[in-house]
């Protein structure tokens, strides 16, 4: 047969020359250079389905799942992966979803498609759907797949294949057991502690979101089994959800096992990095010393970082990460979680970041050249851009206010005697008939008041921030 210009024989490669391999040469760079290695003593292991970072509320929405993408590529560009167990977990299925929700809710979830609403009266979503929570194609595929990363990581801990297990897909914390809310459906974070309540007798939940944590405190409520500690901007008529003030401690009723195990730090606009991690340890501290948690789950919400779409603190990428560090120096199971986040390229930081926290590695400060997507990062094009410079909000966090926070945990702490005994508590998903009394009591209160105050909710882009 005739040779032809169109077929012309094939050269493989030299090692070394195609770009997979350059690739390859860079990251192990960059591992060398950051002196990236396996923890010694201690594992910790990477929950991501890729698929995630596909799905799409819309394009005025602020929450962008594309948000991961940025950041496993740094994982990957900087090279940590070298120093974890890397998962890509399965999506969690129908019965595992409700061991916390409704059937009813989730077989919603699992039916419903965006052109359903042509047929519904009024033109008005049930369960709480509705601009903050859009009903998107694949919105239980999404649902499934962070869920199940966060089980996936639950388990890992439980069985001690991982001593910190990371989930940056996760962190949902407002969902409610039959109710969607604040960009939230399913609450992963509430199905995987439950897991880990197989195994430990008391689990430290605790909430770095700027918005308070209040699917997760809801969920536990009527249990000691779990205490819950949430900082967040409080502001109960004009920022979302308006739940979590000082005196929000959990059941009114002291005979309830879950009273006091409600703890809130309810902070003002604009708190600088100083205050926050010296606020951080001072609650921690003697949470730990009372209840003596043993495995911790935290919540690494990234709204609270200075410029973030929607959120008004003036922290930092180290502040934020000073938490989790402390957190971790507490040689306690972790699970670590993302959550909030509307500003994609600094959560991608941050979260990075708190991943080499985790492996206990320090990182360069300049983004590996070969960063995919590294333009969006520019100009800077650093790990660690000054975000409190020039600040967006003024502080309003007095000292006096903010020892006012820390005398009221410690006074809240008093009524806790000591760490509960695991055996007069049976092993949830049924808390029994306390936590239906307490959906009663909130269903009555929503019938009372929320009705109008969800009236006063801005769609999507303010995450329910009120309108003046």
């Amino acid at each position: 047969m005739t040779r032809t210009a169109v077929v012309n024989d094939y050269n493989h490669p030299q090692p070394g020359t195609t770009s997979t391999l350059t690739l390859d040469e860079k990251v192990a760079r960059e591992i060398r250079n950051n002196g990236i290695q396996r923890p010694q003593g201690y594992t910790v292991s990477f929950h991501a389905n890729p698929e995630v970072e596909k799905m799409h509320f819309g394009p005025k929405h602020p929450m962008k799942p594309w948000r991961l993408t940025l950041t496993n590529k740094l994982v990957l560009a900087y090279g940590m992966h070298d120093a974890m167990d890397m998962y890509m977990p399965r999506a969690a299925d129908y019965d595992e979803m409700i061991e916390y929700h409704k059937d009813d809710y989730i077989n919603f979830l699992r039916t419903i498609t965006p052109k359903d609403k042509l047929e519904l009266e009024n033109n008005q979503w049930p369960y709480n759907m509705g601009d903050d929570c859009p009903v998107f194609d694949g919105l239980y595929d999404y649902c499934s797949l962070y869920s199940g990363a966060s089980l996936d990581a639950a388990r890992k801990v439980t069985n001690n294949q991982s001593d910190i297990a990371i989930n940056w897909s996760g962190g949902l914390h407002h969902a409610k057991r039959a109710e969607a809310s604040g960009f939230c459906y399913i609450n992963d974070i509430v199905l995987a502690i439950l897991q880990l309540l197989y195994h430990h007798p008391r689990v430290l939940y605790i909430d770095l979101d700027v918005h308070h944590g209040d699917g997760v405190e809801q969920a536990f409520w009527s249990t000691d089994r779990v205490m819950t500690l949430s900082l967040h901007k409080y502001d109960k008529l004009q920022f979302f959800p308006g739940t979590g003030g000082m005196d929000d401690t959990g059941p009114r009723n002291n005979a309830n096992p879950g009273a006091h195990h409600s703890l809130n730090v309810p902070l003002q606009d604009g708190i600088h990095d100083d205050e926050y991690i010296q606020l951080f340890k001072d609650v921690m501290d003697p949470c730990i010393a009372t209840y003596r948690p043993t495995a911790v789950v935290i919540q690494c919400g990234g709204d609270s970082l200075g410029g973030d779409r929607l959120g008004c603190f003036n922290l930092n990428i180290r502040a934020h990460g000073a938490c989790v560090e402390y957190t971790k120096r507490l040689g306690l199971p972790m699970l670590v979680l993302g959550g909030g986040g509307y500003t994609p390229r600094n959560v991608a930081r941050l979260w990075a970041h708190e991943t080499s926290v985790c492996i206990g590695t320090d990182l360069h400060p300049s983004l590996p050249s070969h960063t995919p997507f590294i333009e969006h990062f520019a100009p800077d094009k650093t790990l660690y851009p000054d975000l409190s410079h020039p600040a967006r909000y003024d502080n309003k966090n007095s000292e006096k206010y903010l020892r006012d926070i820390v005398e009221n945990i410690h006074e809240q702490l008093r009524y806790v005697e000591g760490s509960p005994s695991v055996q007069l508590q049976h092993v949830p998903p049924d808390l029994g008939a306390l936590r239906e009394e307490i959906e009663r009591e909130i269903e009555q209160e929503k019938e009372a008041g929320d009705v109008g105050r969800r009236k006063k909710e801005r769609g999507a882009g303010g995450r329910g921030e009120y309108a003046h």
